[in-house]
């Protein structure tokens, strides 16, 4: 009996040692530079509204290295919204890269899509500035933003003109992203937005077999606005005739479209598998 207390109290201090060694620790800090312009103010025709809205922030852990790097576009209709930093995504050892673009009826399409493939850009060439790695970039966003980073992801065109290659990207992680033709896009040419139309504006256009992984997330296909379920779904079928084999489709039951915060959590999870993956191809690529 005595043995058992003895090596029961031994247990105690080993667990008690353990948390004060966690509570000591030093707490990761994390900066945030703001208002970063991912356009050249020299370059030819650059207005003023687009050095005013074609700005960017950082959040990242000081000291990081090697560090994922998650792009993420907000949503607005393309027709209005800010950059914020999701409080999902705060102090989670990541690079978080938060990305404002120029809104219709200002612009026309393709602009806004211009800007996003631009500030991807942005981060390709300075990731590592801020301890990420210009390996591990997954782009997401919610609404507009979903919208975007599925454009930017699936037509290569977008990236290519900064000699980028959008297969470079880690991950795409649409929230609630429209699949067909966005509905600003289709009201700017005065079709009405529950007129579906797949263009070349479409990522559903754009499917094939060779993407990065692909996780769509969407609220409930009961509650969502416009039949968002119902686009990502039939994306991802089409994704899967194409021999496409690395999307994931989640339907958040009793949410809306409002359900970017219960969604964080499978977006974190899906970071994690996409590295560890990544990992374990590369560990295979190097056996004799």
């Amino acid at each position: 009996m005595k043995k058992f207390l003895w090596v029961l109290s031994v247990a105690f201090l080993l667990v008690q040692m353990g948390l004060n060694a966690q509570e000591n620790a030093p707490k990761t800090e994390y900066k945030q530079e703001k208002d970063l312009s991912y356009y050249d103010a020299a370059i030819p025709d650059i207005t003023p509204y687009q050095i005013e809205r074609c700005k960017l922030d950082v959040d990242y852990p000081e000291n990081g290295r090697d560090l994922p790097v998650i792009v993420w576009f907000h949503g607005g209709g393309l027709t209005g919204g800010n950059k914020a930093i999701p409080s999902g995504l705060k102090e989670k050892n990541y690079v978080v890269i938060a990305v404002n673009y120029r809104l219709s009826p200002q612009v026309k399409c393709p602009t806004y899509i211009e800007d996003a493939a631009a500030a991807v850009a942005w981060t390709f060439k300075h990731a590592s500035e801020y301890g990420g790695n210009p390996d591990k970039i997954f782009i997401t966003g919610h609404s507009a933003g979903g919208y975007l980073v599925m454009m930017l992801g699936l037509e290569k065109k977008w990236l290519a003109k900064y000699e980028i290659d959008a297969n470079k990207l880690a991950g795409i992680i649409p929230f609630s992203g429209q699949a067909i033709t966005h509905l600003t896009i289709r009201k700017e040419r005065g079709i009405s937005d529950k007129q579906p139309v797949v263009d070349e504006f479409a990522p559903l256009f754009h499917v094939r077999a060779d993407t990065p992984p692909i996780l769509l997330i969407t609220g409930d296909r009961e509650k969502e606005m416009l039949g968002r379920y119902d686009e990502n779904a039939y994306l991802q079928r089409m994704l899967k005739i194409n021999g496409n084999t690395k999307s994931t489709l989640y339907e958040l039951q009793g949410y809306g479209h409002g359900m970017v915060s219960p969604g964080m959590p499978l977006l974190v999870e899906f970071i994690k598998k996409t590295l560890a993956d990544k990992a374990k191809e590369a560990k295979n690529e190097t056996k004799p």
